[in-house]
């Protein structure tokens, strides 16, 4: 019998074929205005990115799984999936390659004053800048040591920086040099040339770097954020930017998105802004679809799945 999979998130008429032959039956649904029938009361899996706004998973009493194609989970329902006892994994994998990318690449437009040499482009100016620096020997810290923060401290390995990280516990994670535990936050971050936010938005999360952790960076740090905005108090970074205690930030997540006409954000010369979009890649969908693959054939054995995330955590 074939376990019976809903899609609000689908590929290619190809590539969905090869998932049901692996013994699925796929019903497809709209994102945003699936709601629950009797035709859904056999399904199993649920892949989607957010049909819990008009899908009642409450009422799917079979639904054993449901695979993410986001990162984040904020927008589950909680307290449904761990009542119902349902499987939730997210779609981290994907996004890490091409978002420590970004990270590096904003890093370096900082240290290199890329966005002076654009300005003077525009025009046609030819004019020296002496300002720019090297990232060699700067150390750069990772608040949050997971798939991302991974990706991204193994690329920095190439440009010869102290690379530290901080997680819950203060264990050690691949690639980095040291790690230190949350209650070490300030003794990490007086020591980073770069701060990098890569933390989970969760109730623990909220705000995380506020005005005692912007006190405790070096002068003239560079910060960057490529998690959740909200992770970040905007109003207490707005006020380190303008006070210099930050040389430069890049900021791929705000607080509120998209961001206001009137955020003071968009007026720094010294602050790179994109829309979310560091996620985004031509290799994305490729690697969604050889995750959730790989994961249909192992539930199909009843395997362990890639990606499980715990509700709990919210990671």
């Amino acid at each position: 019998m074939k376990i019976k999979a809903l899609f609000t998130y689908t590929f290619e008429k190809e590539k969905m074929n090869k998932l049901e032959d692996l013994g699925y039956e796929i019903i497809k649904g709209k994102e945003r205005a699936l709601e629950y029938t009797d035709e859904l009361k056999d399904v199993e899996m649920l892949v989607t990115y957010n049909a819990f706004e008009s899908l009642d998973i409450g009422k799917m009493k079979n639904l054993k799984w449901i695979q993410l194609i986001s990162d984040g989970i904020n927008q589950v329902p909680k307290e449904k999936v761990e009542e119902g006892n349902i499987i939730l994994t997210n779609n981290s994998d994907s996004y890490s390659i091409p978002i420590a990318e970004w990270i590096i690449s904003a890093i370096l437009d900082i240290f290199k004053q890329s966005y002076s040499f654009y300005k003077n482009k525009e025009k046609k100016l030819w004019k020296l800048n002496s300002s720019l620096r090297e990232l060699y020997k700067s150390t750069v810290g990772i608040v949050g040591t997971g798939s991302i923060a991974v990706e991204t401290a193994k690329r920095l390995k190439g440009f010869g920086v102290e690379t530290l990280g901080l997680n819950t516990s203060g264990r050690q994670v691949d690639y980095f040099d040291k790690c230190y535990s949350n209650n070490e936050i300030e003794i990490m971050l007086k020591q980073c040339d770069v701060v990098i936010c890569l933390l989970p938005l969760t109730k623990g999360t909220f705000h995380f770097i506020g005005e005692k952790e912007f006190a405790a960076m070096k002068d003239g740090v560079t910060f960057i954020n490529a998690s959740r905005g909200e992770v970040v108090d905007e109003e207490k970074l707005i006020q380190n930017i303008t006070n210099k205690k930050i040389a430069a930030a890049a900021l791929d997540v705000f607080e509120k998105e998209p961001l206001d006409y009137e955020n003071p954000l968009w007026s720094f010369d010294n602050v790179i802004i994109t829309p979310h979009n560091s996620w985004v890649s031509q290799n994305k969908d490729k690697r969604l679809y050889e995750l959730i693959y790989n994961n249909m054939l192992k539930y199909k054995r009843s395997e362990k799945l890639n990606n499980i995330v715990s509700v709990k955590k919210g990671y």
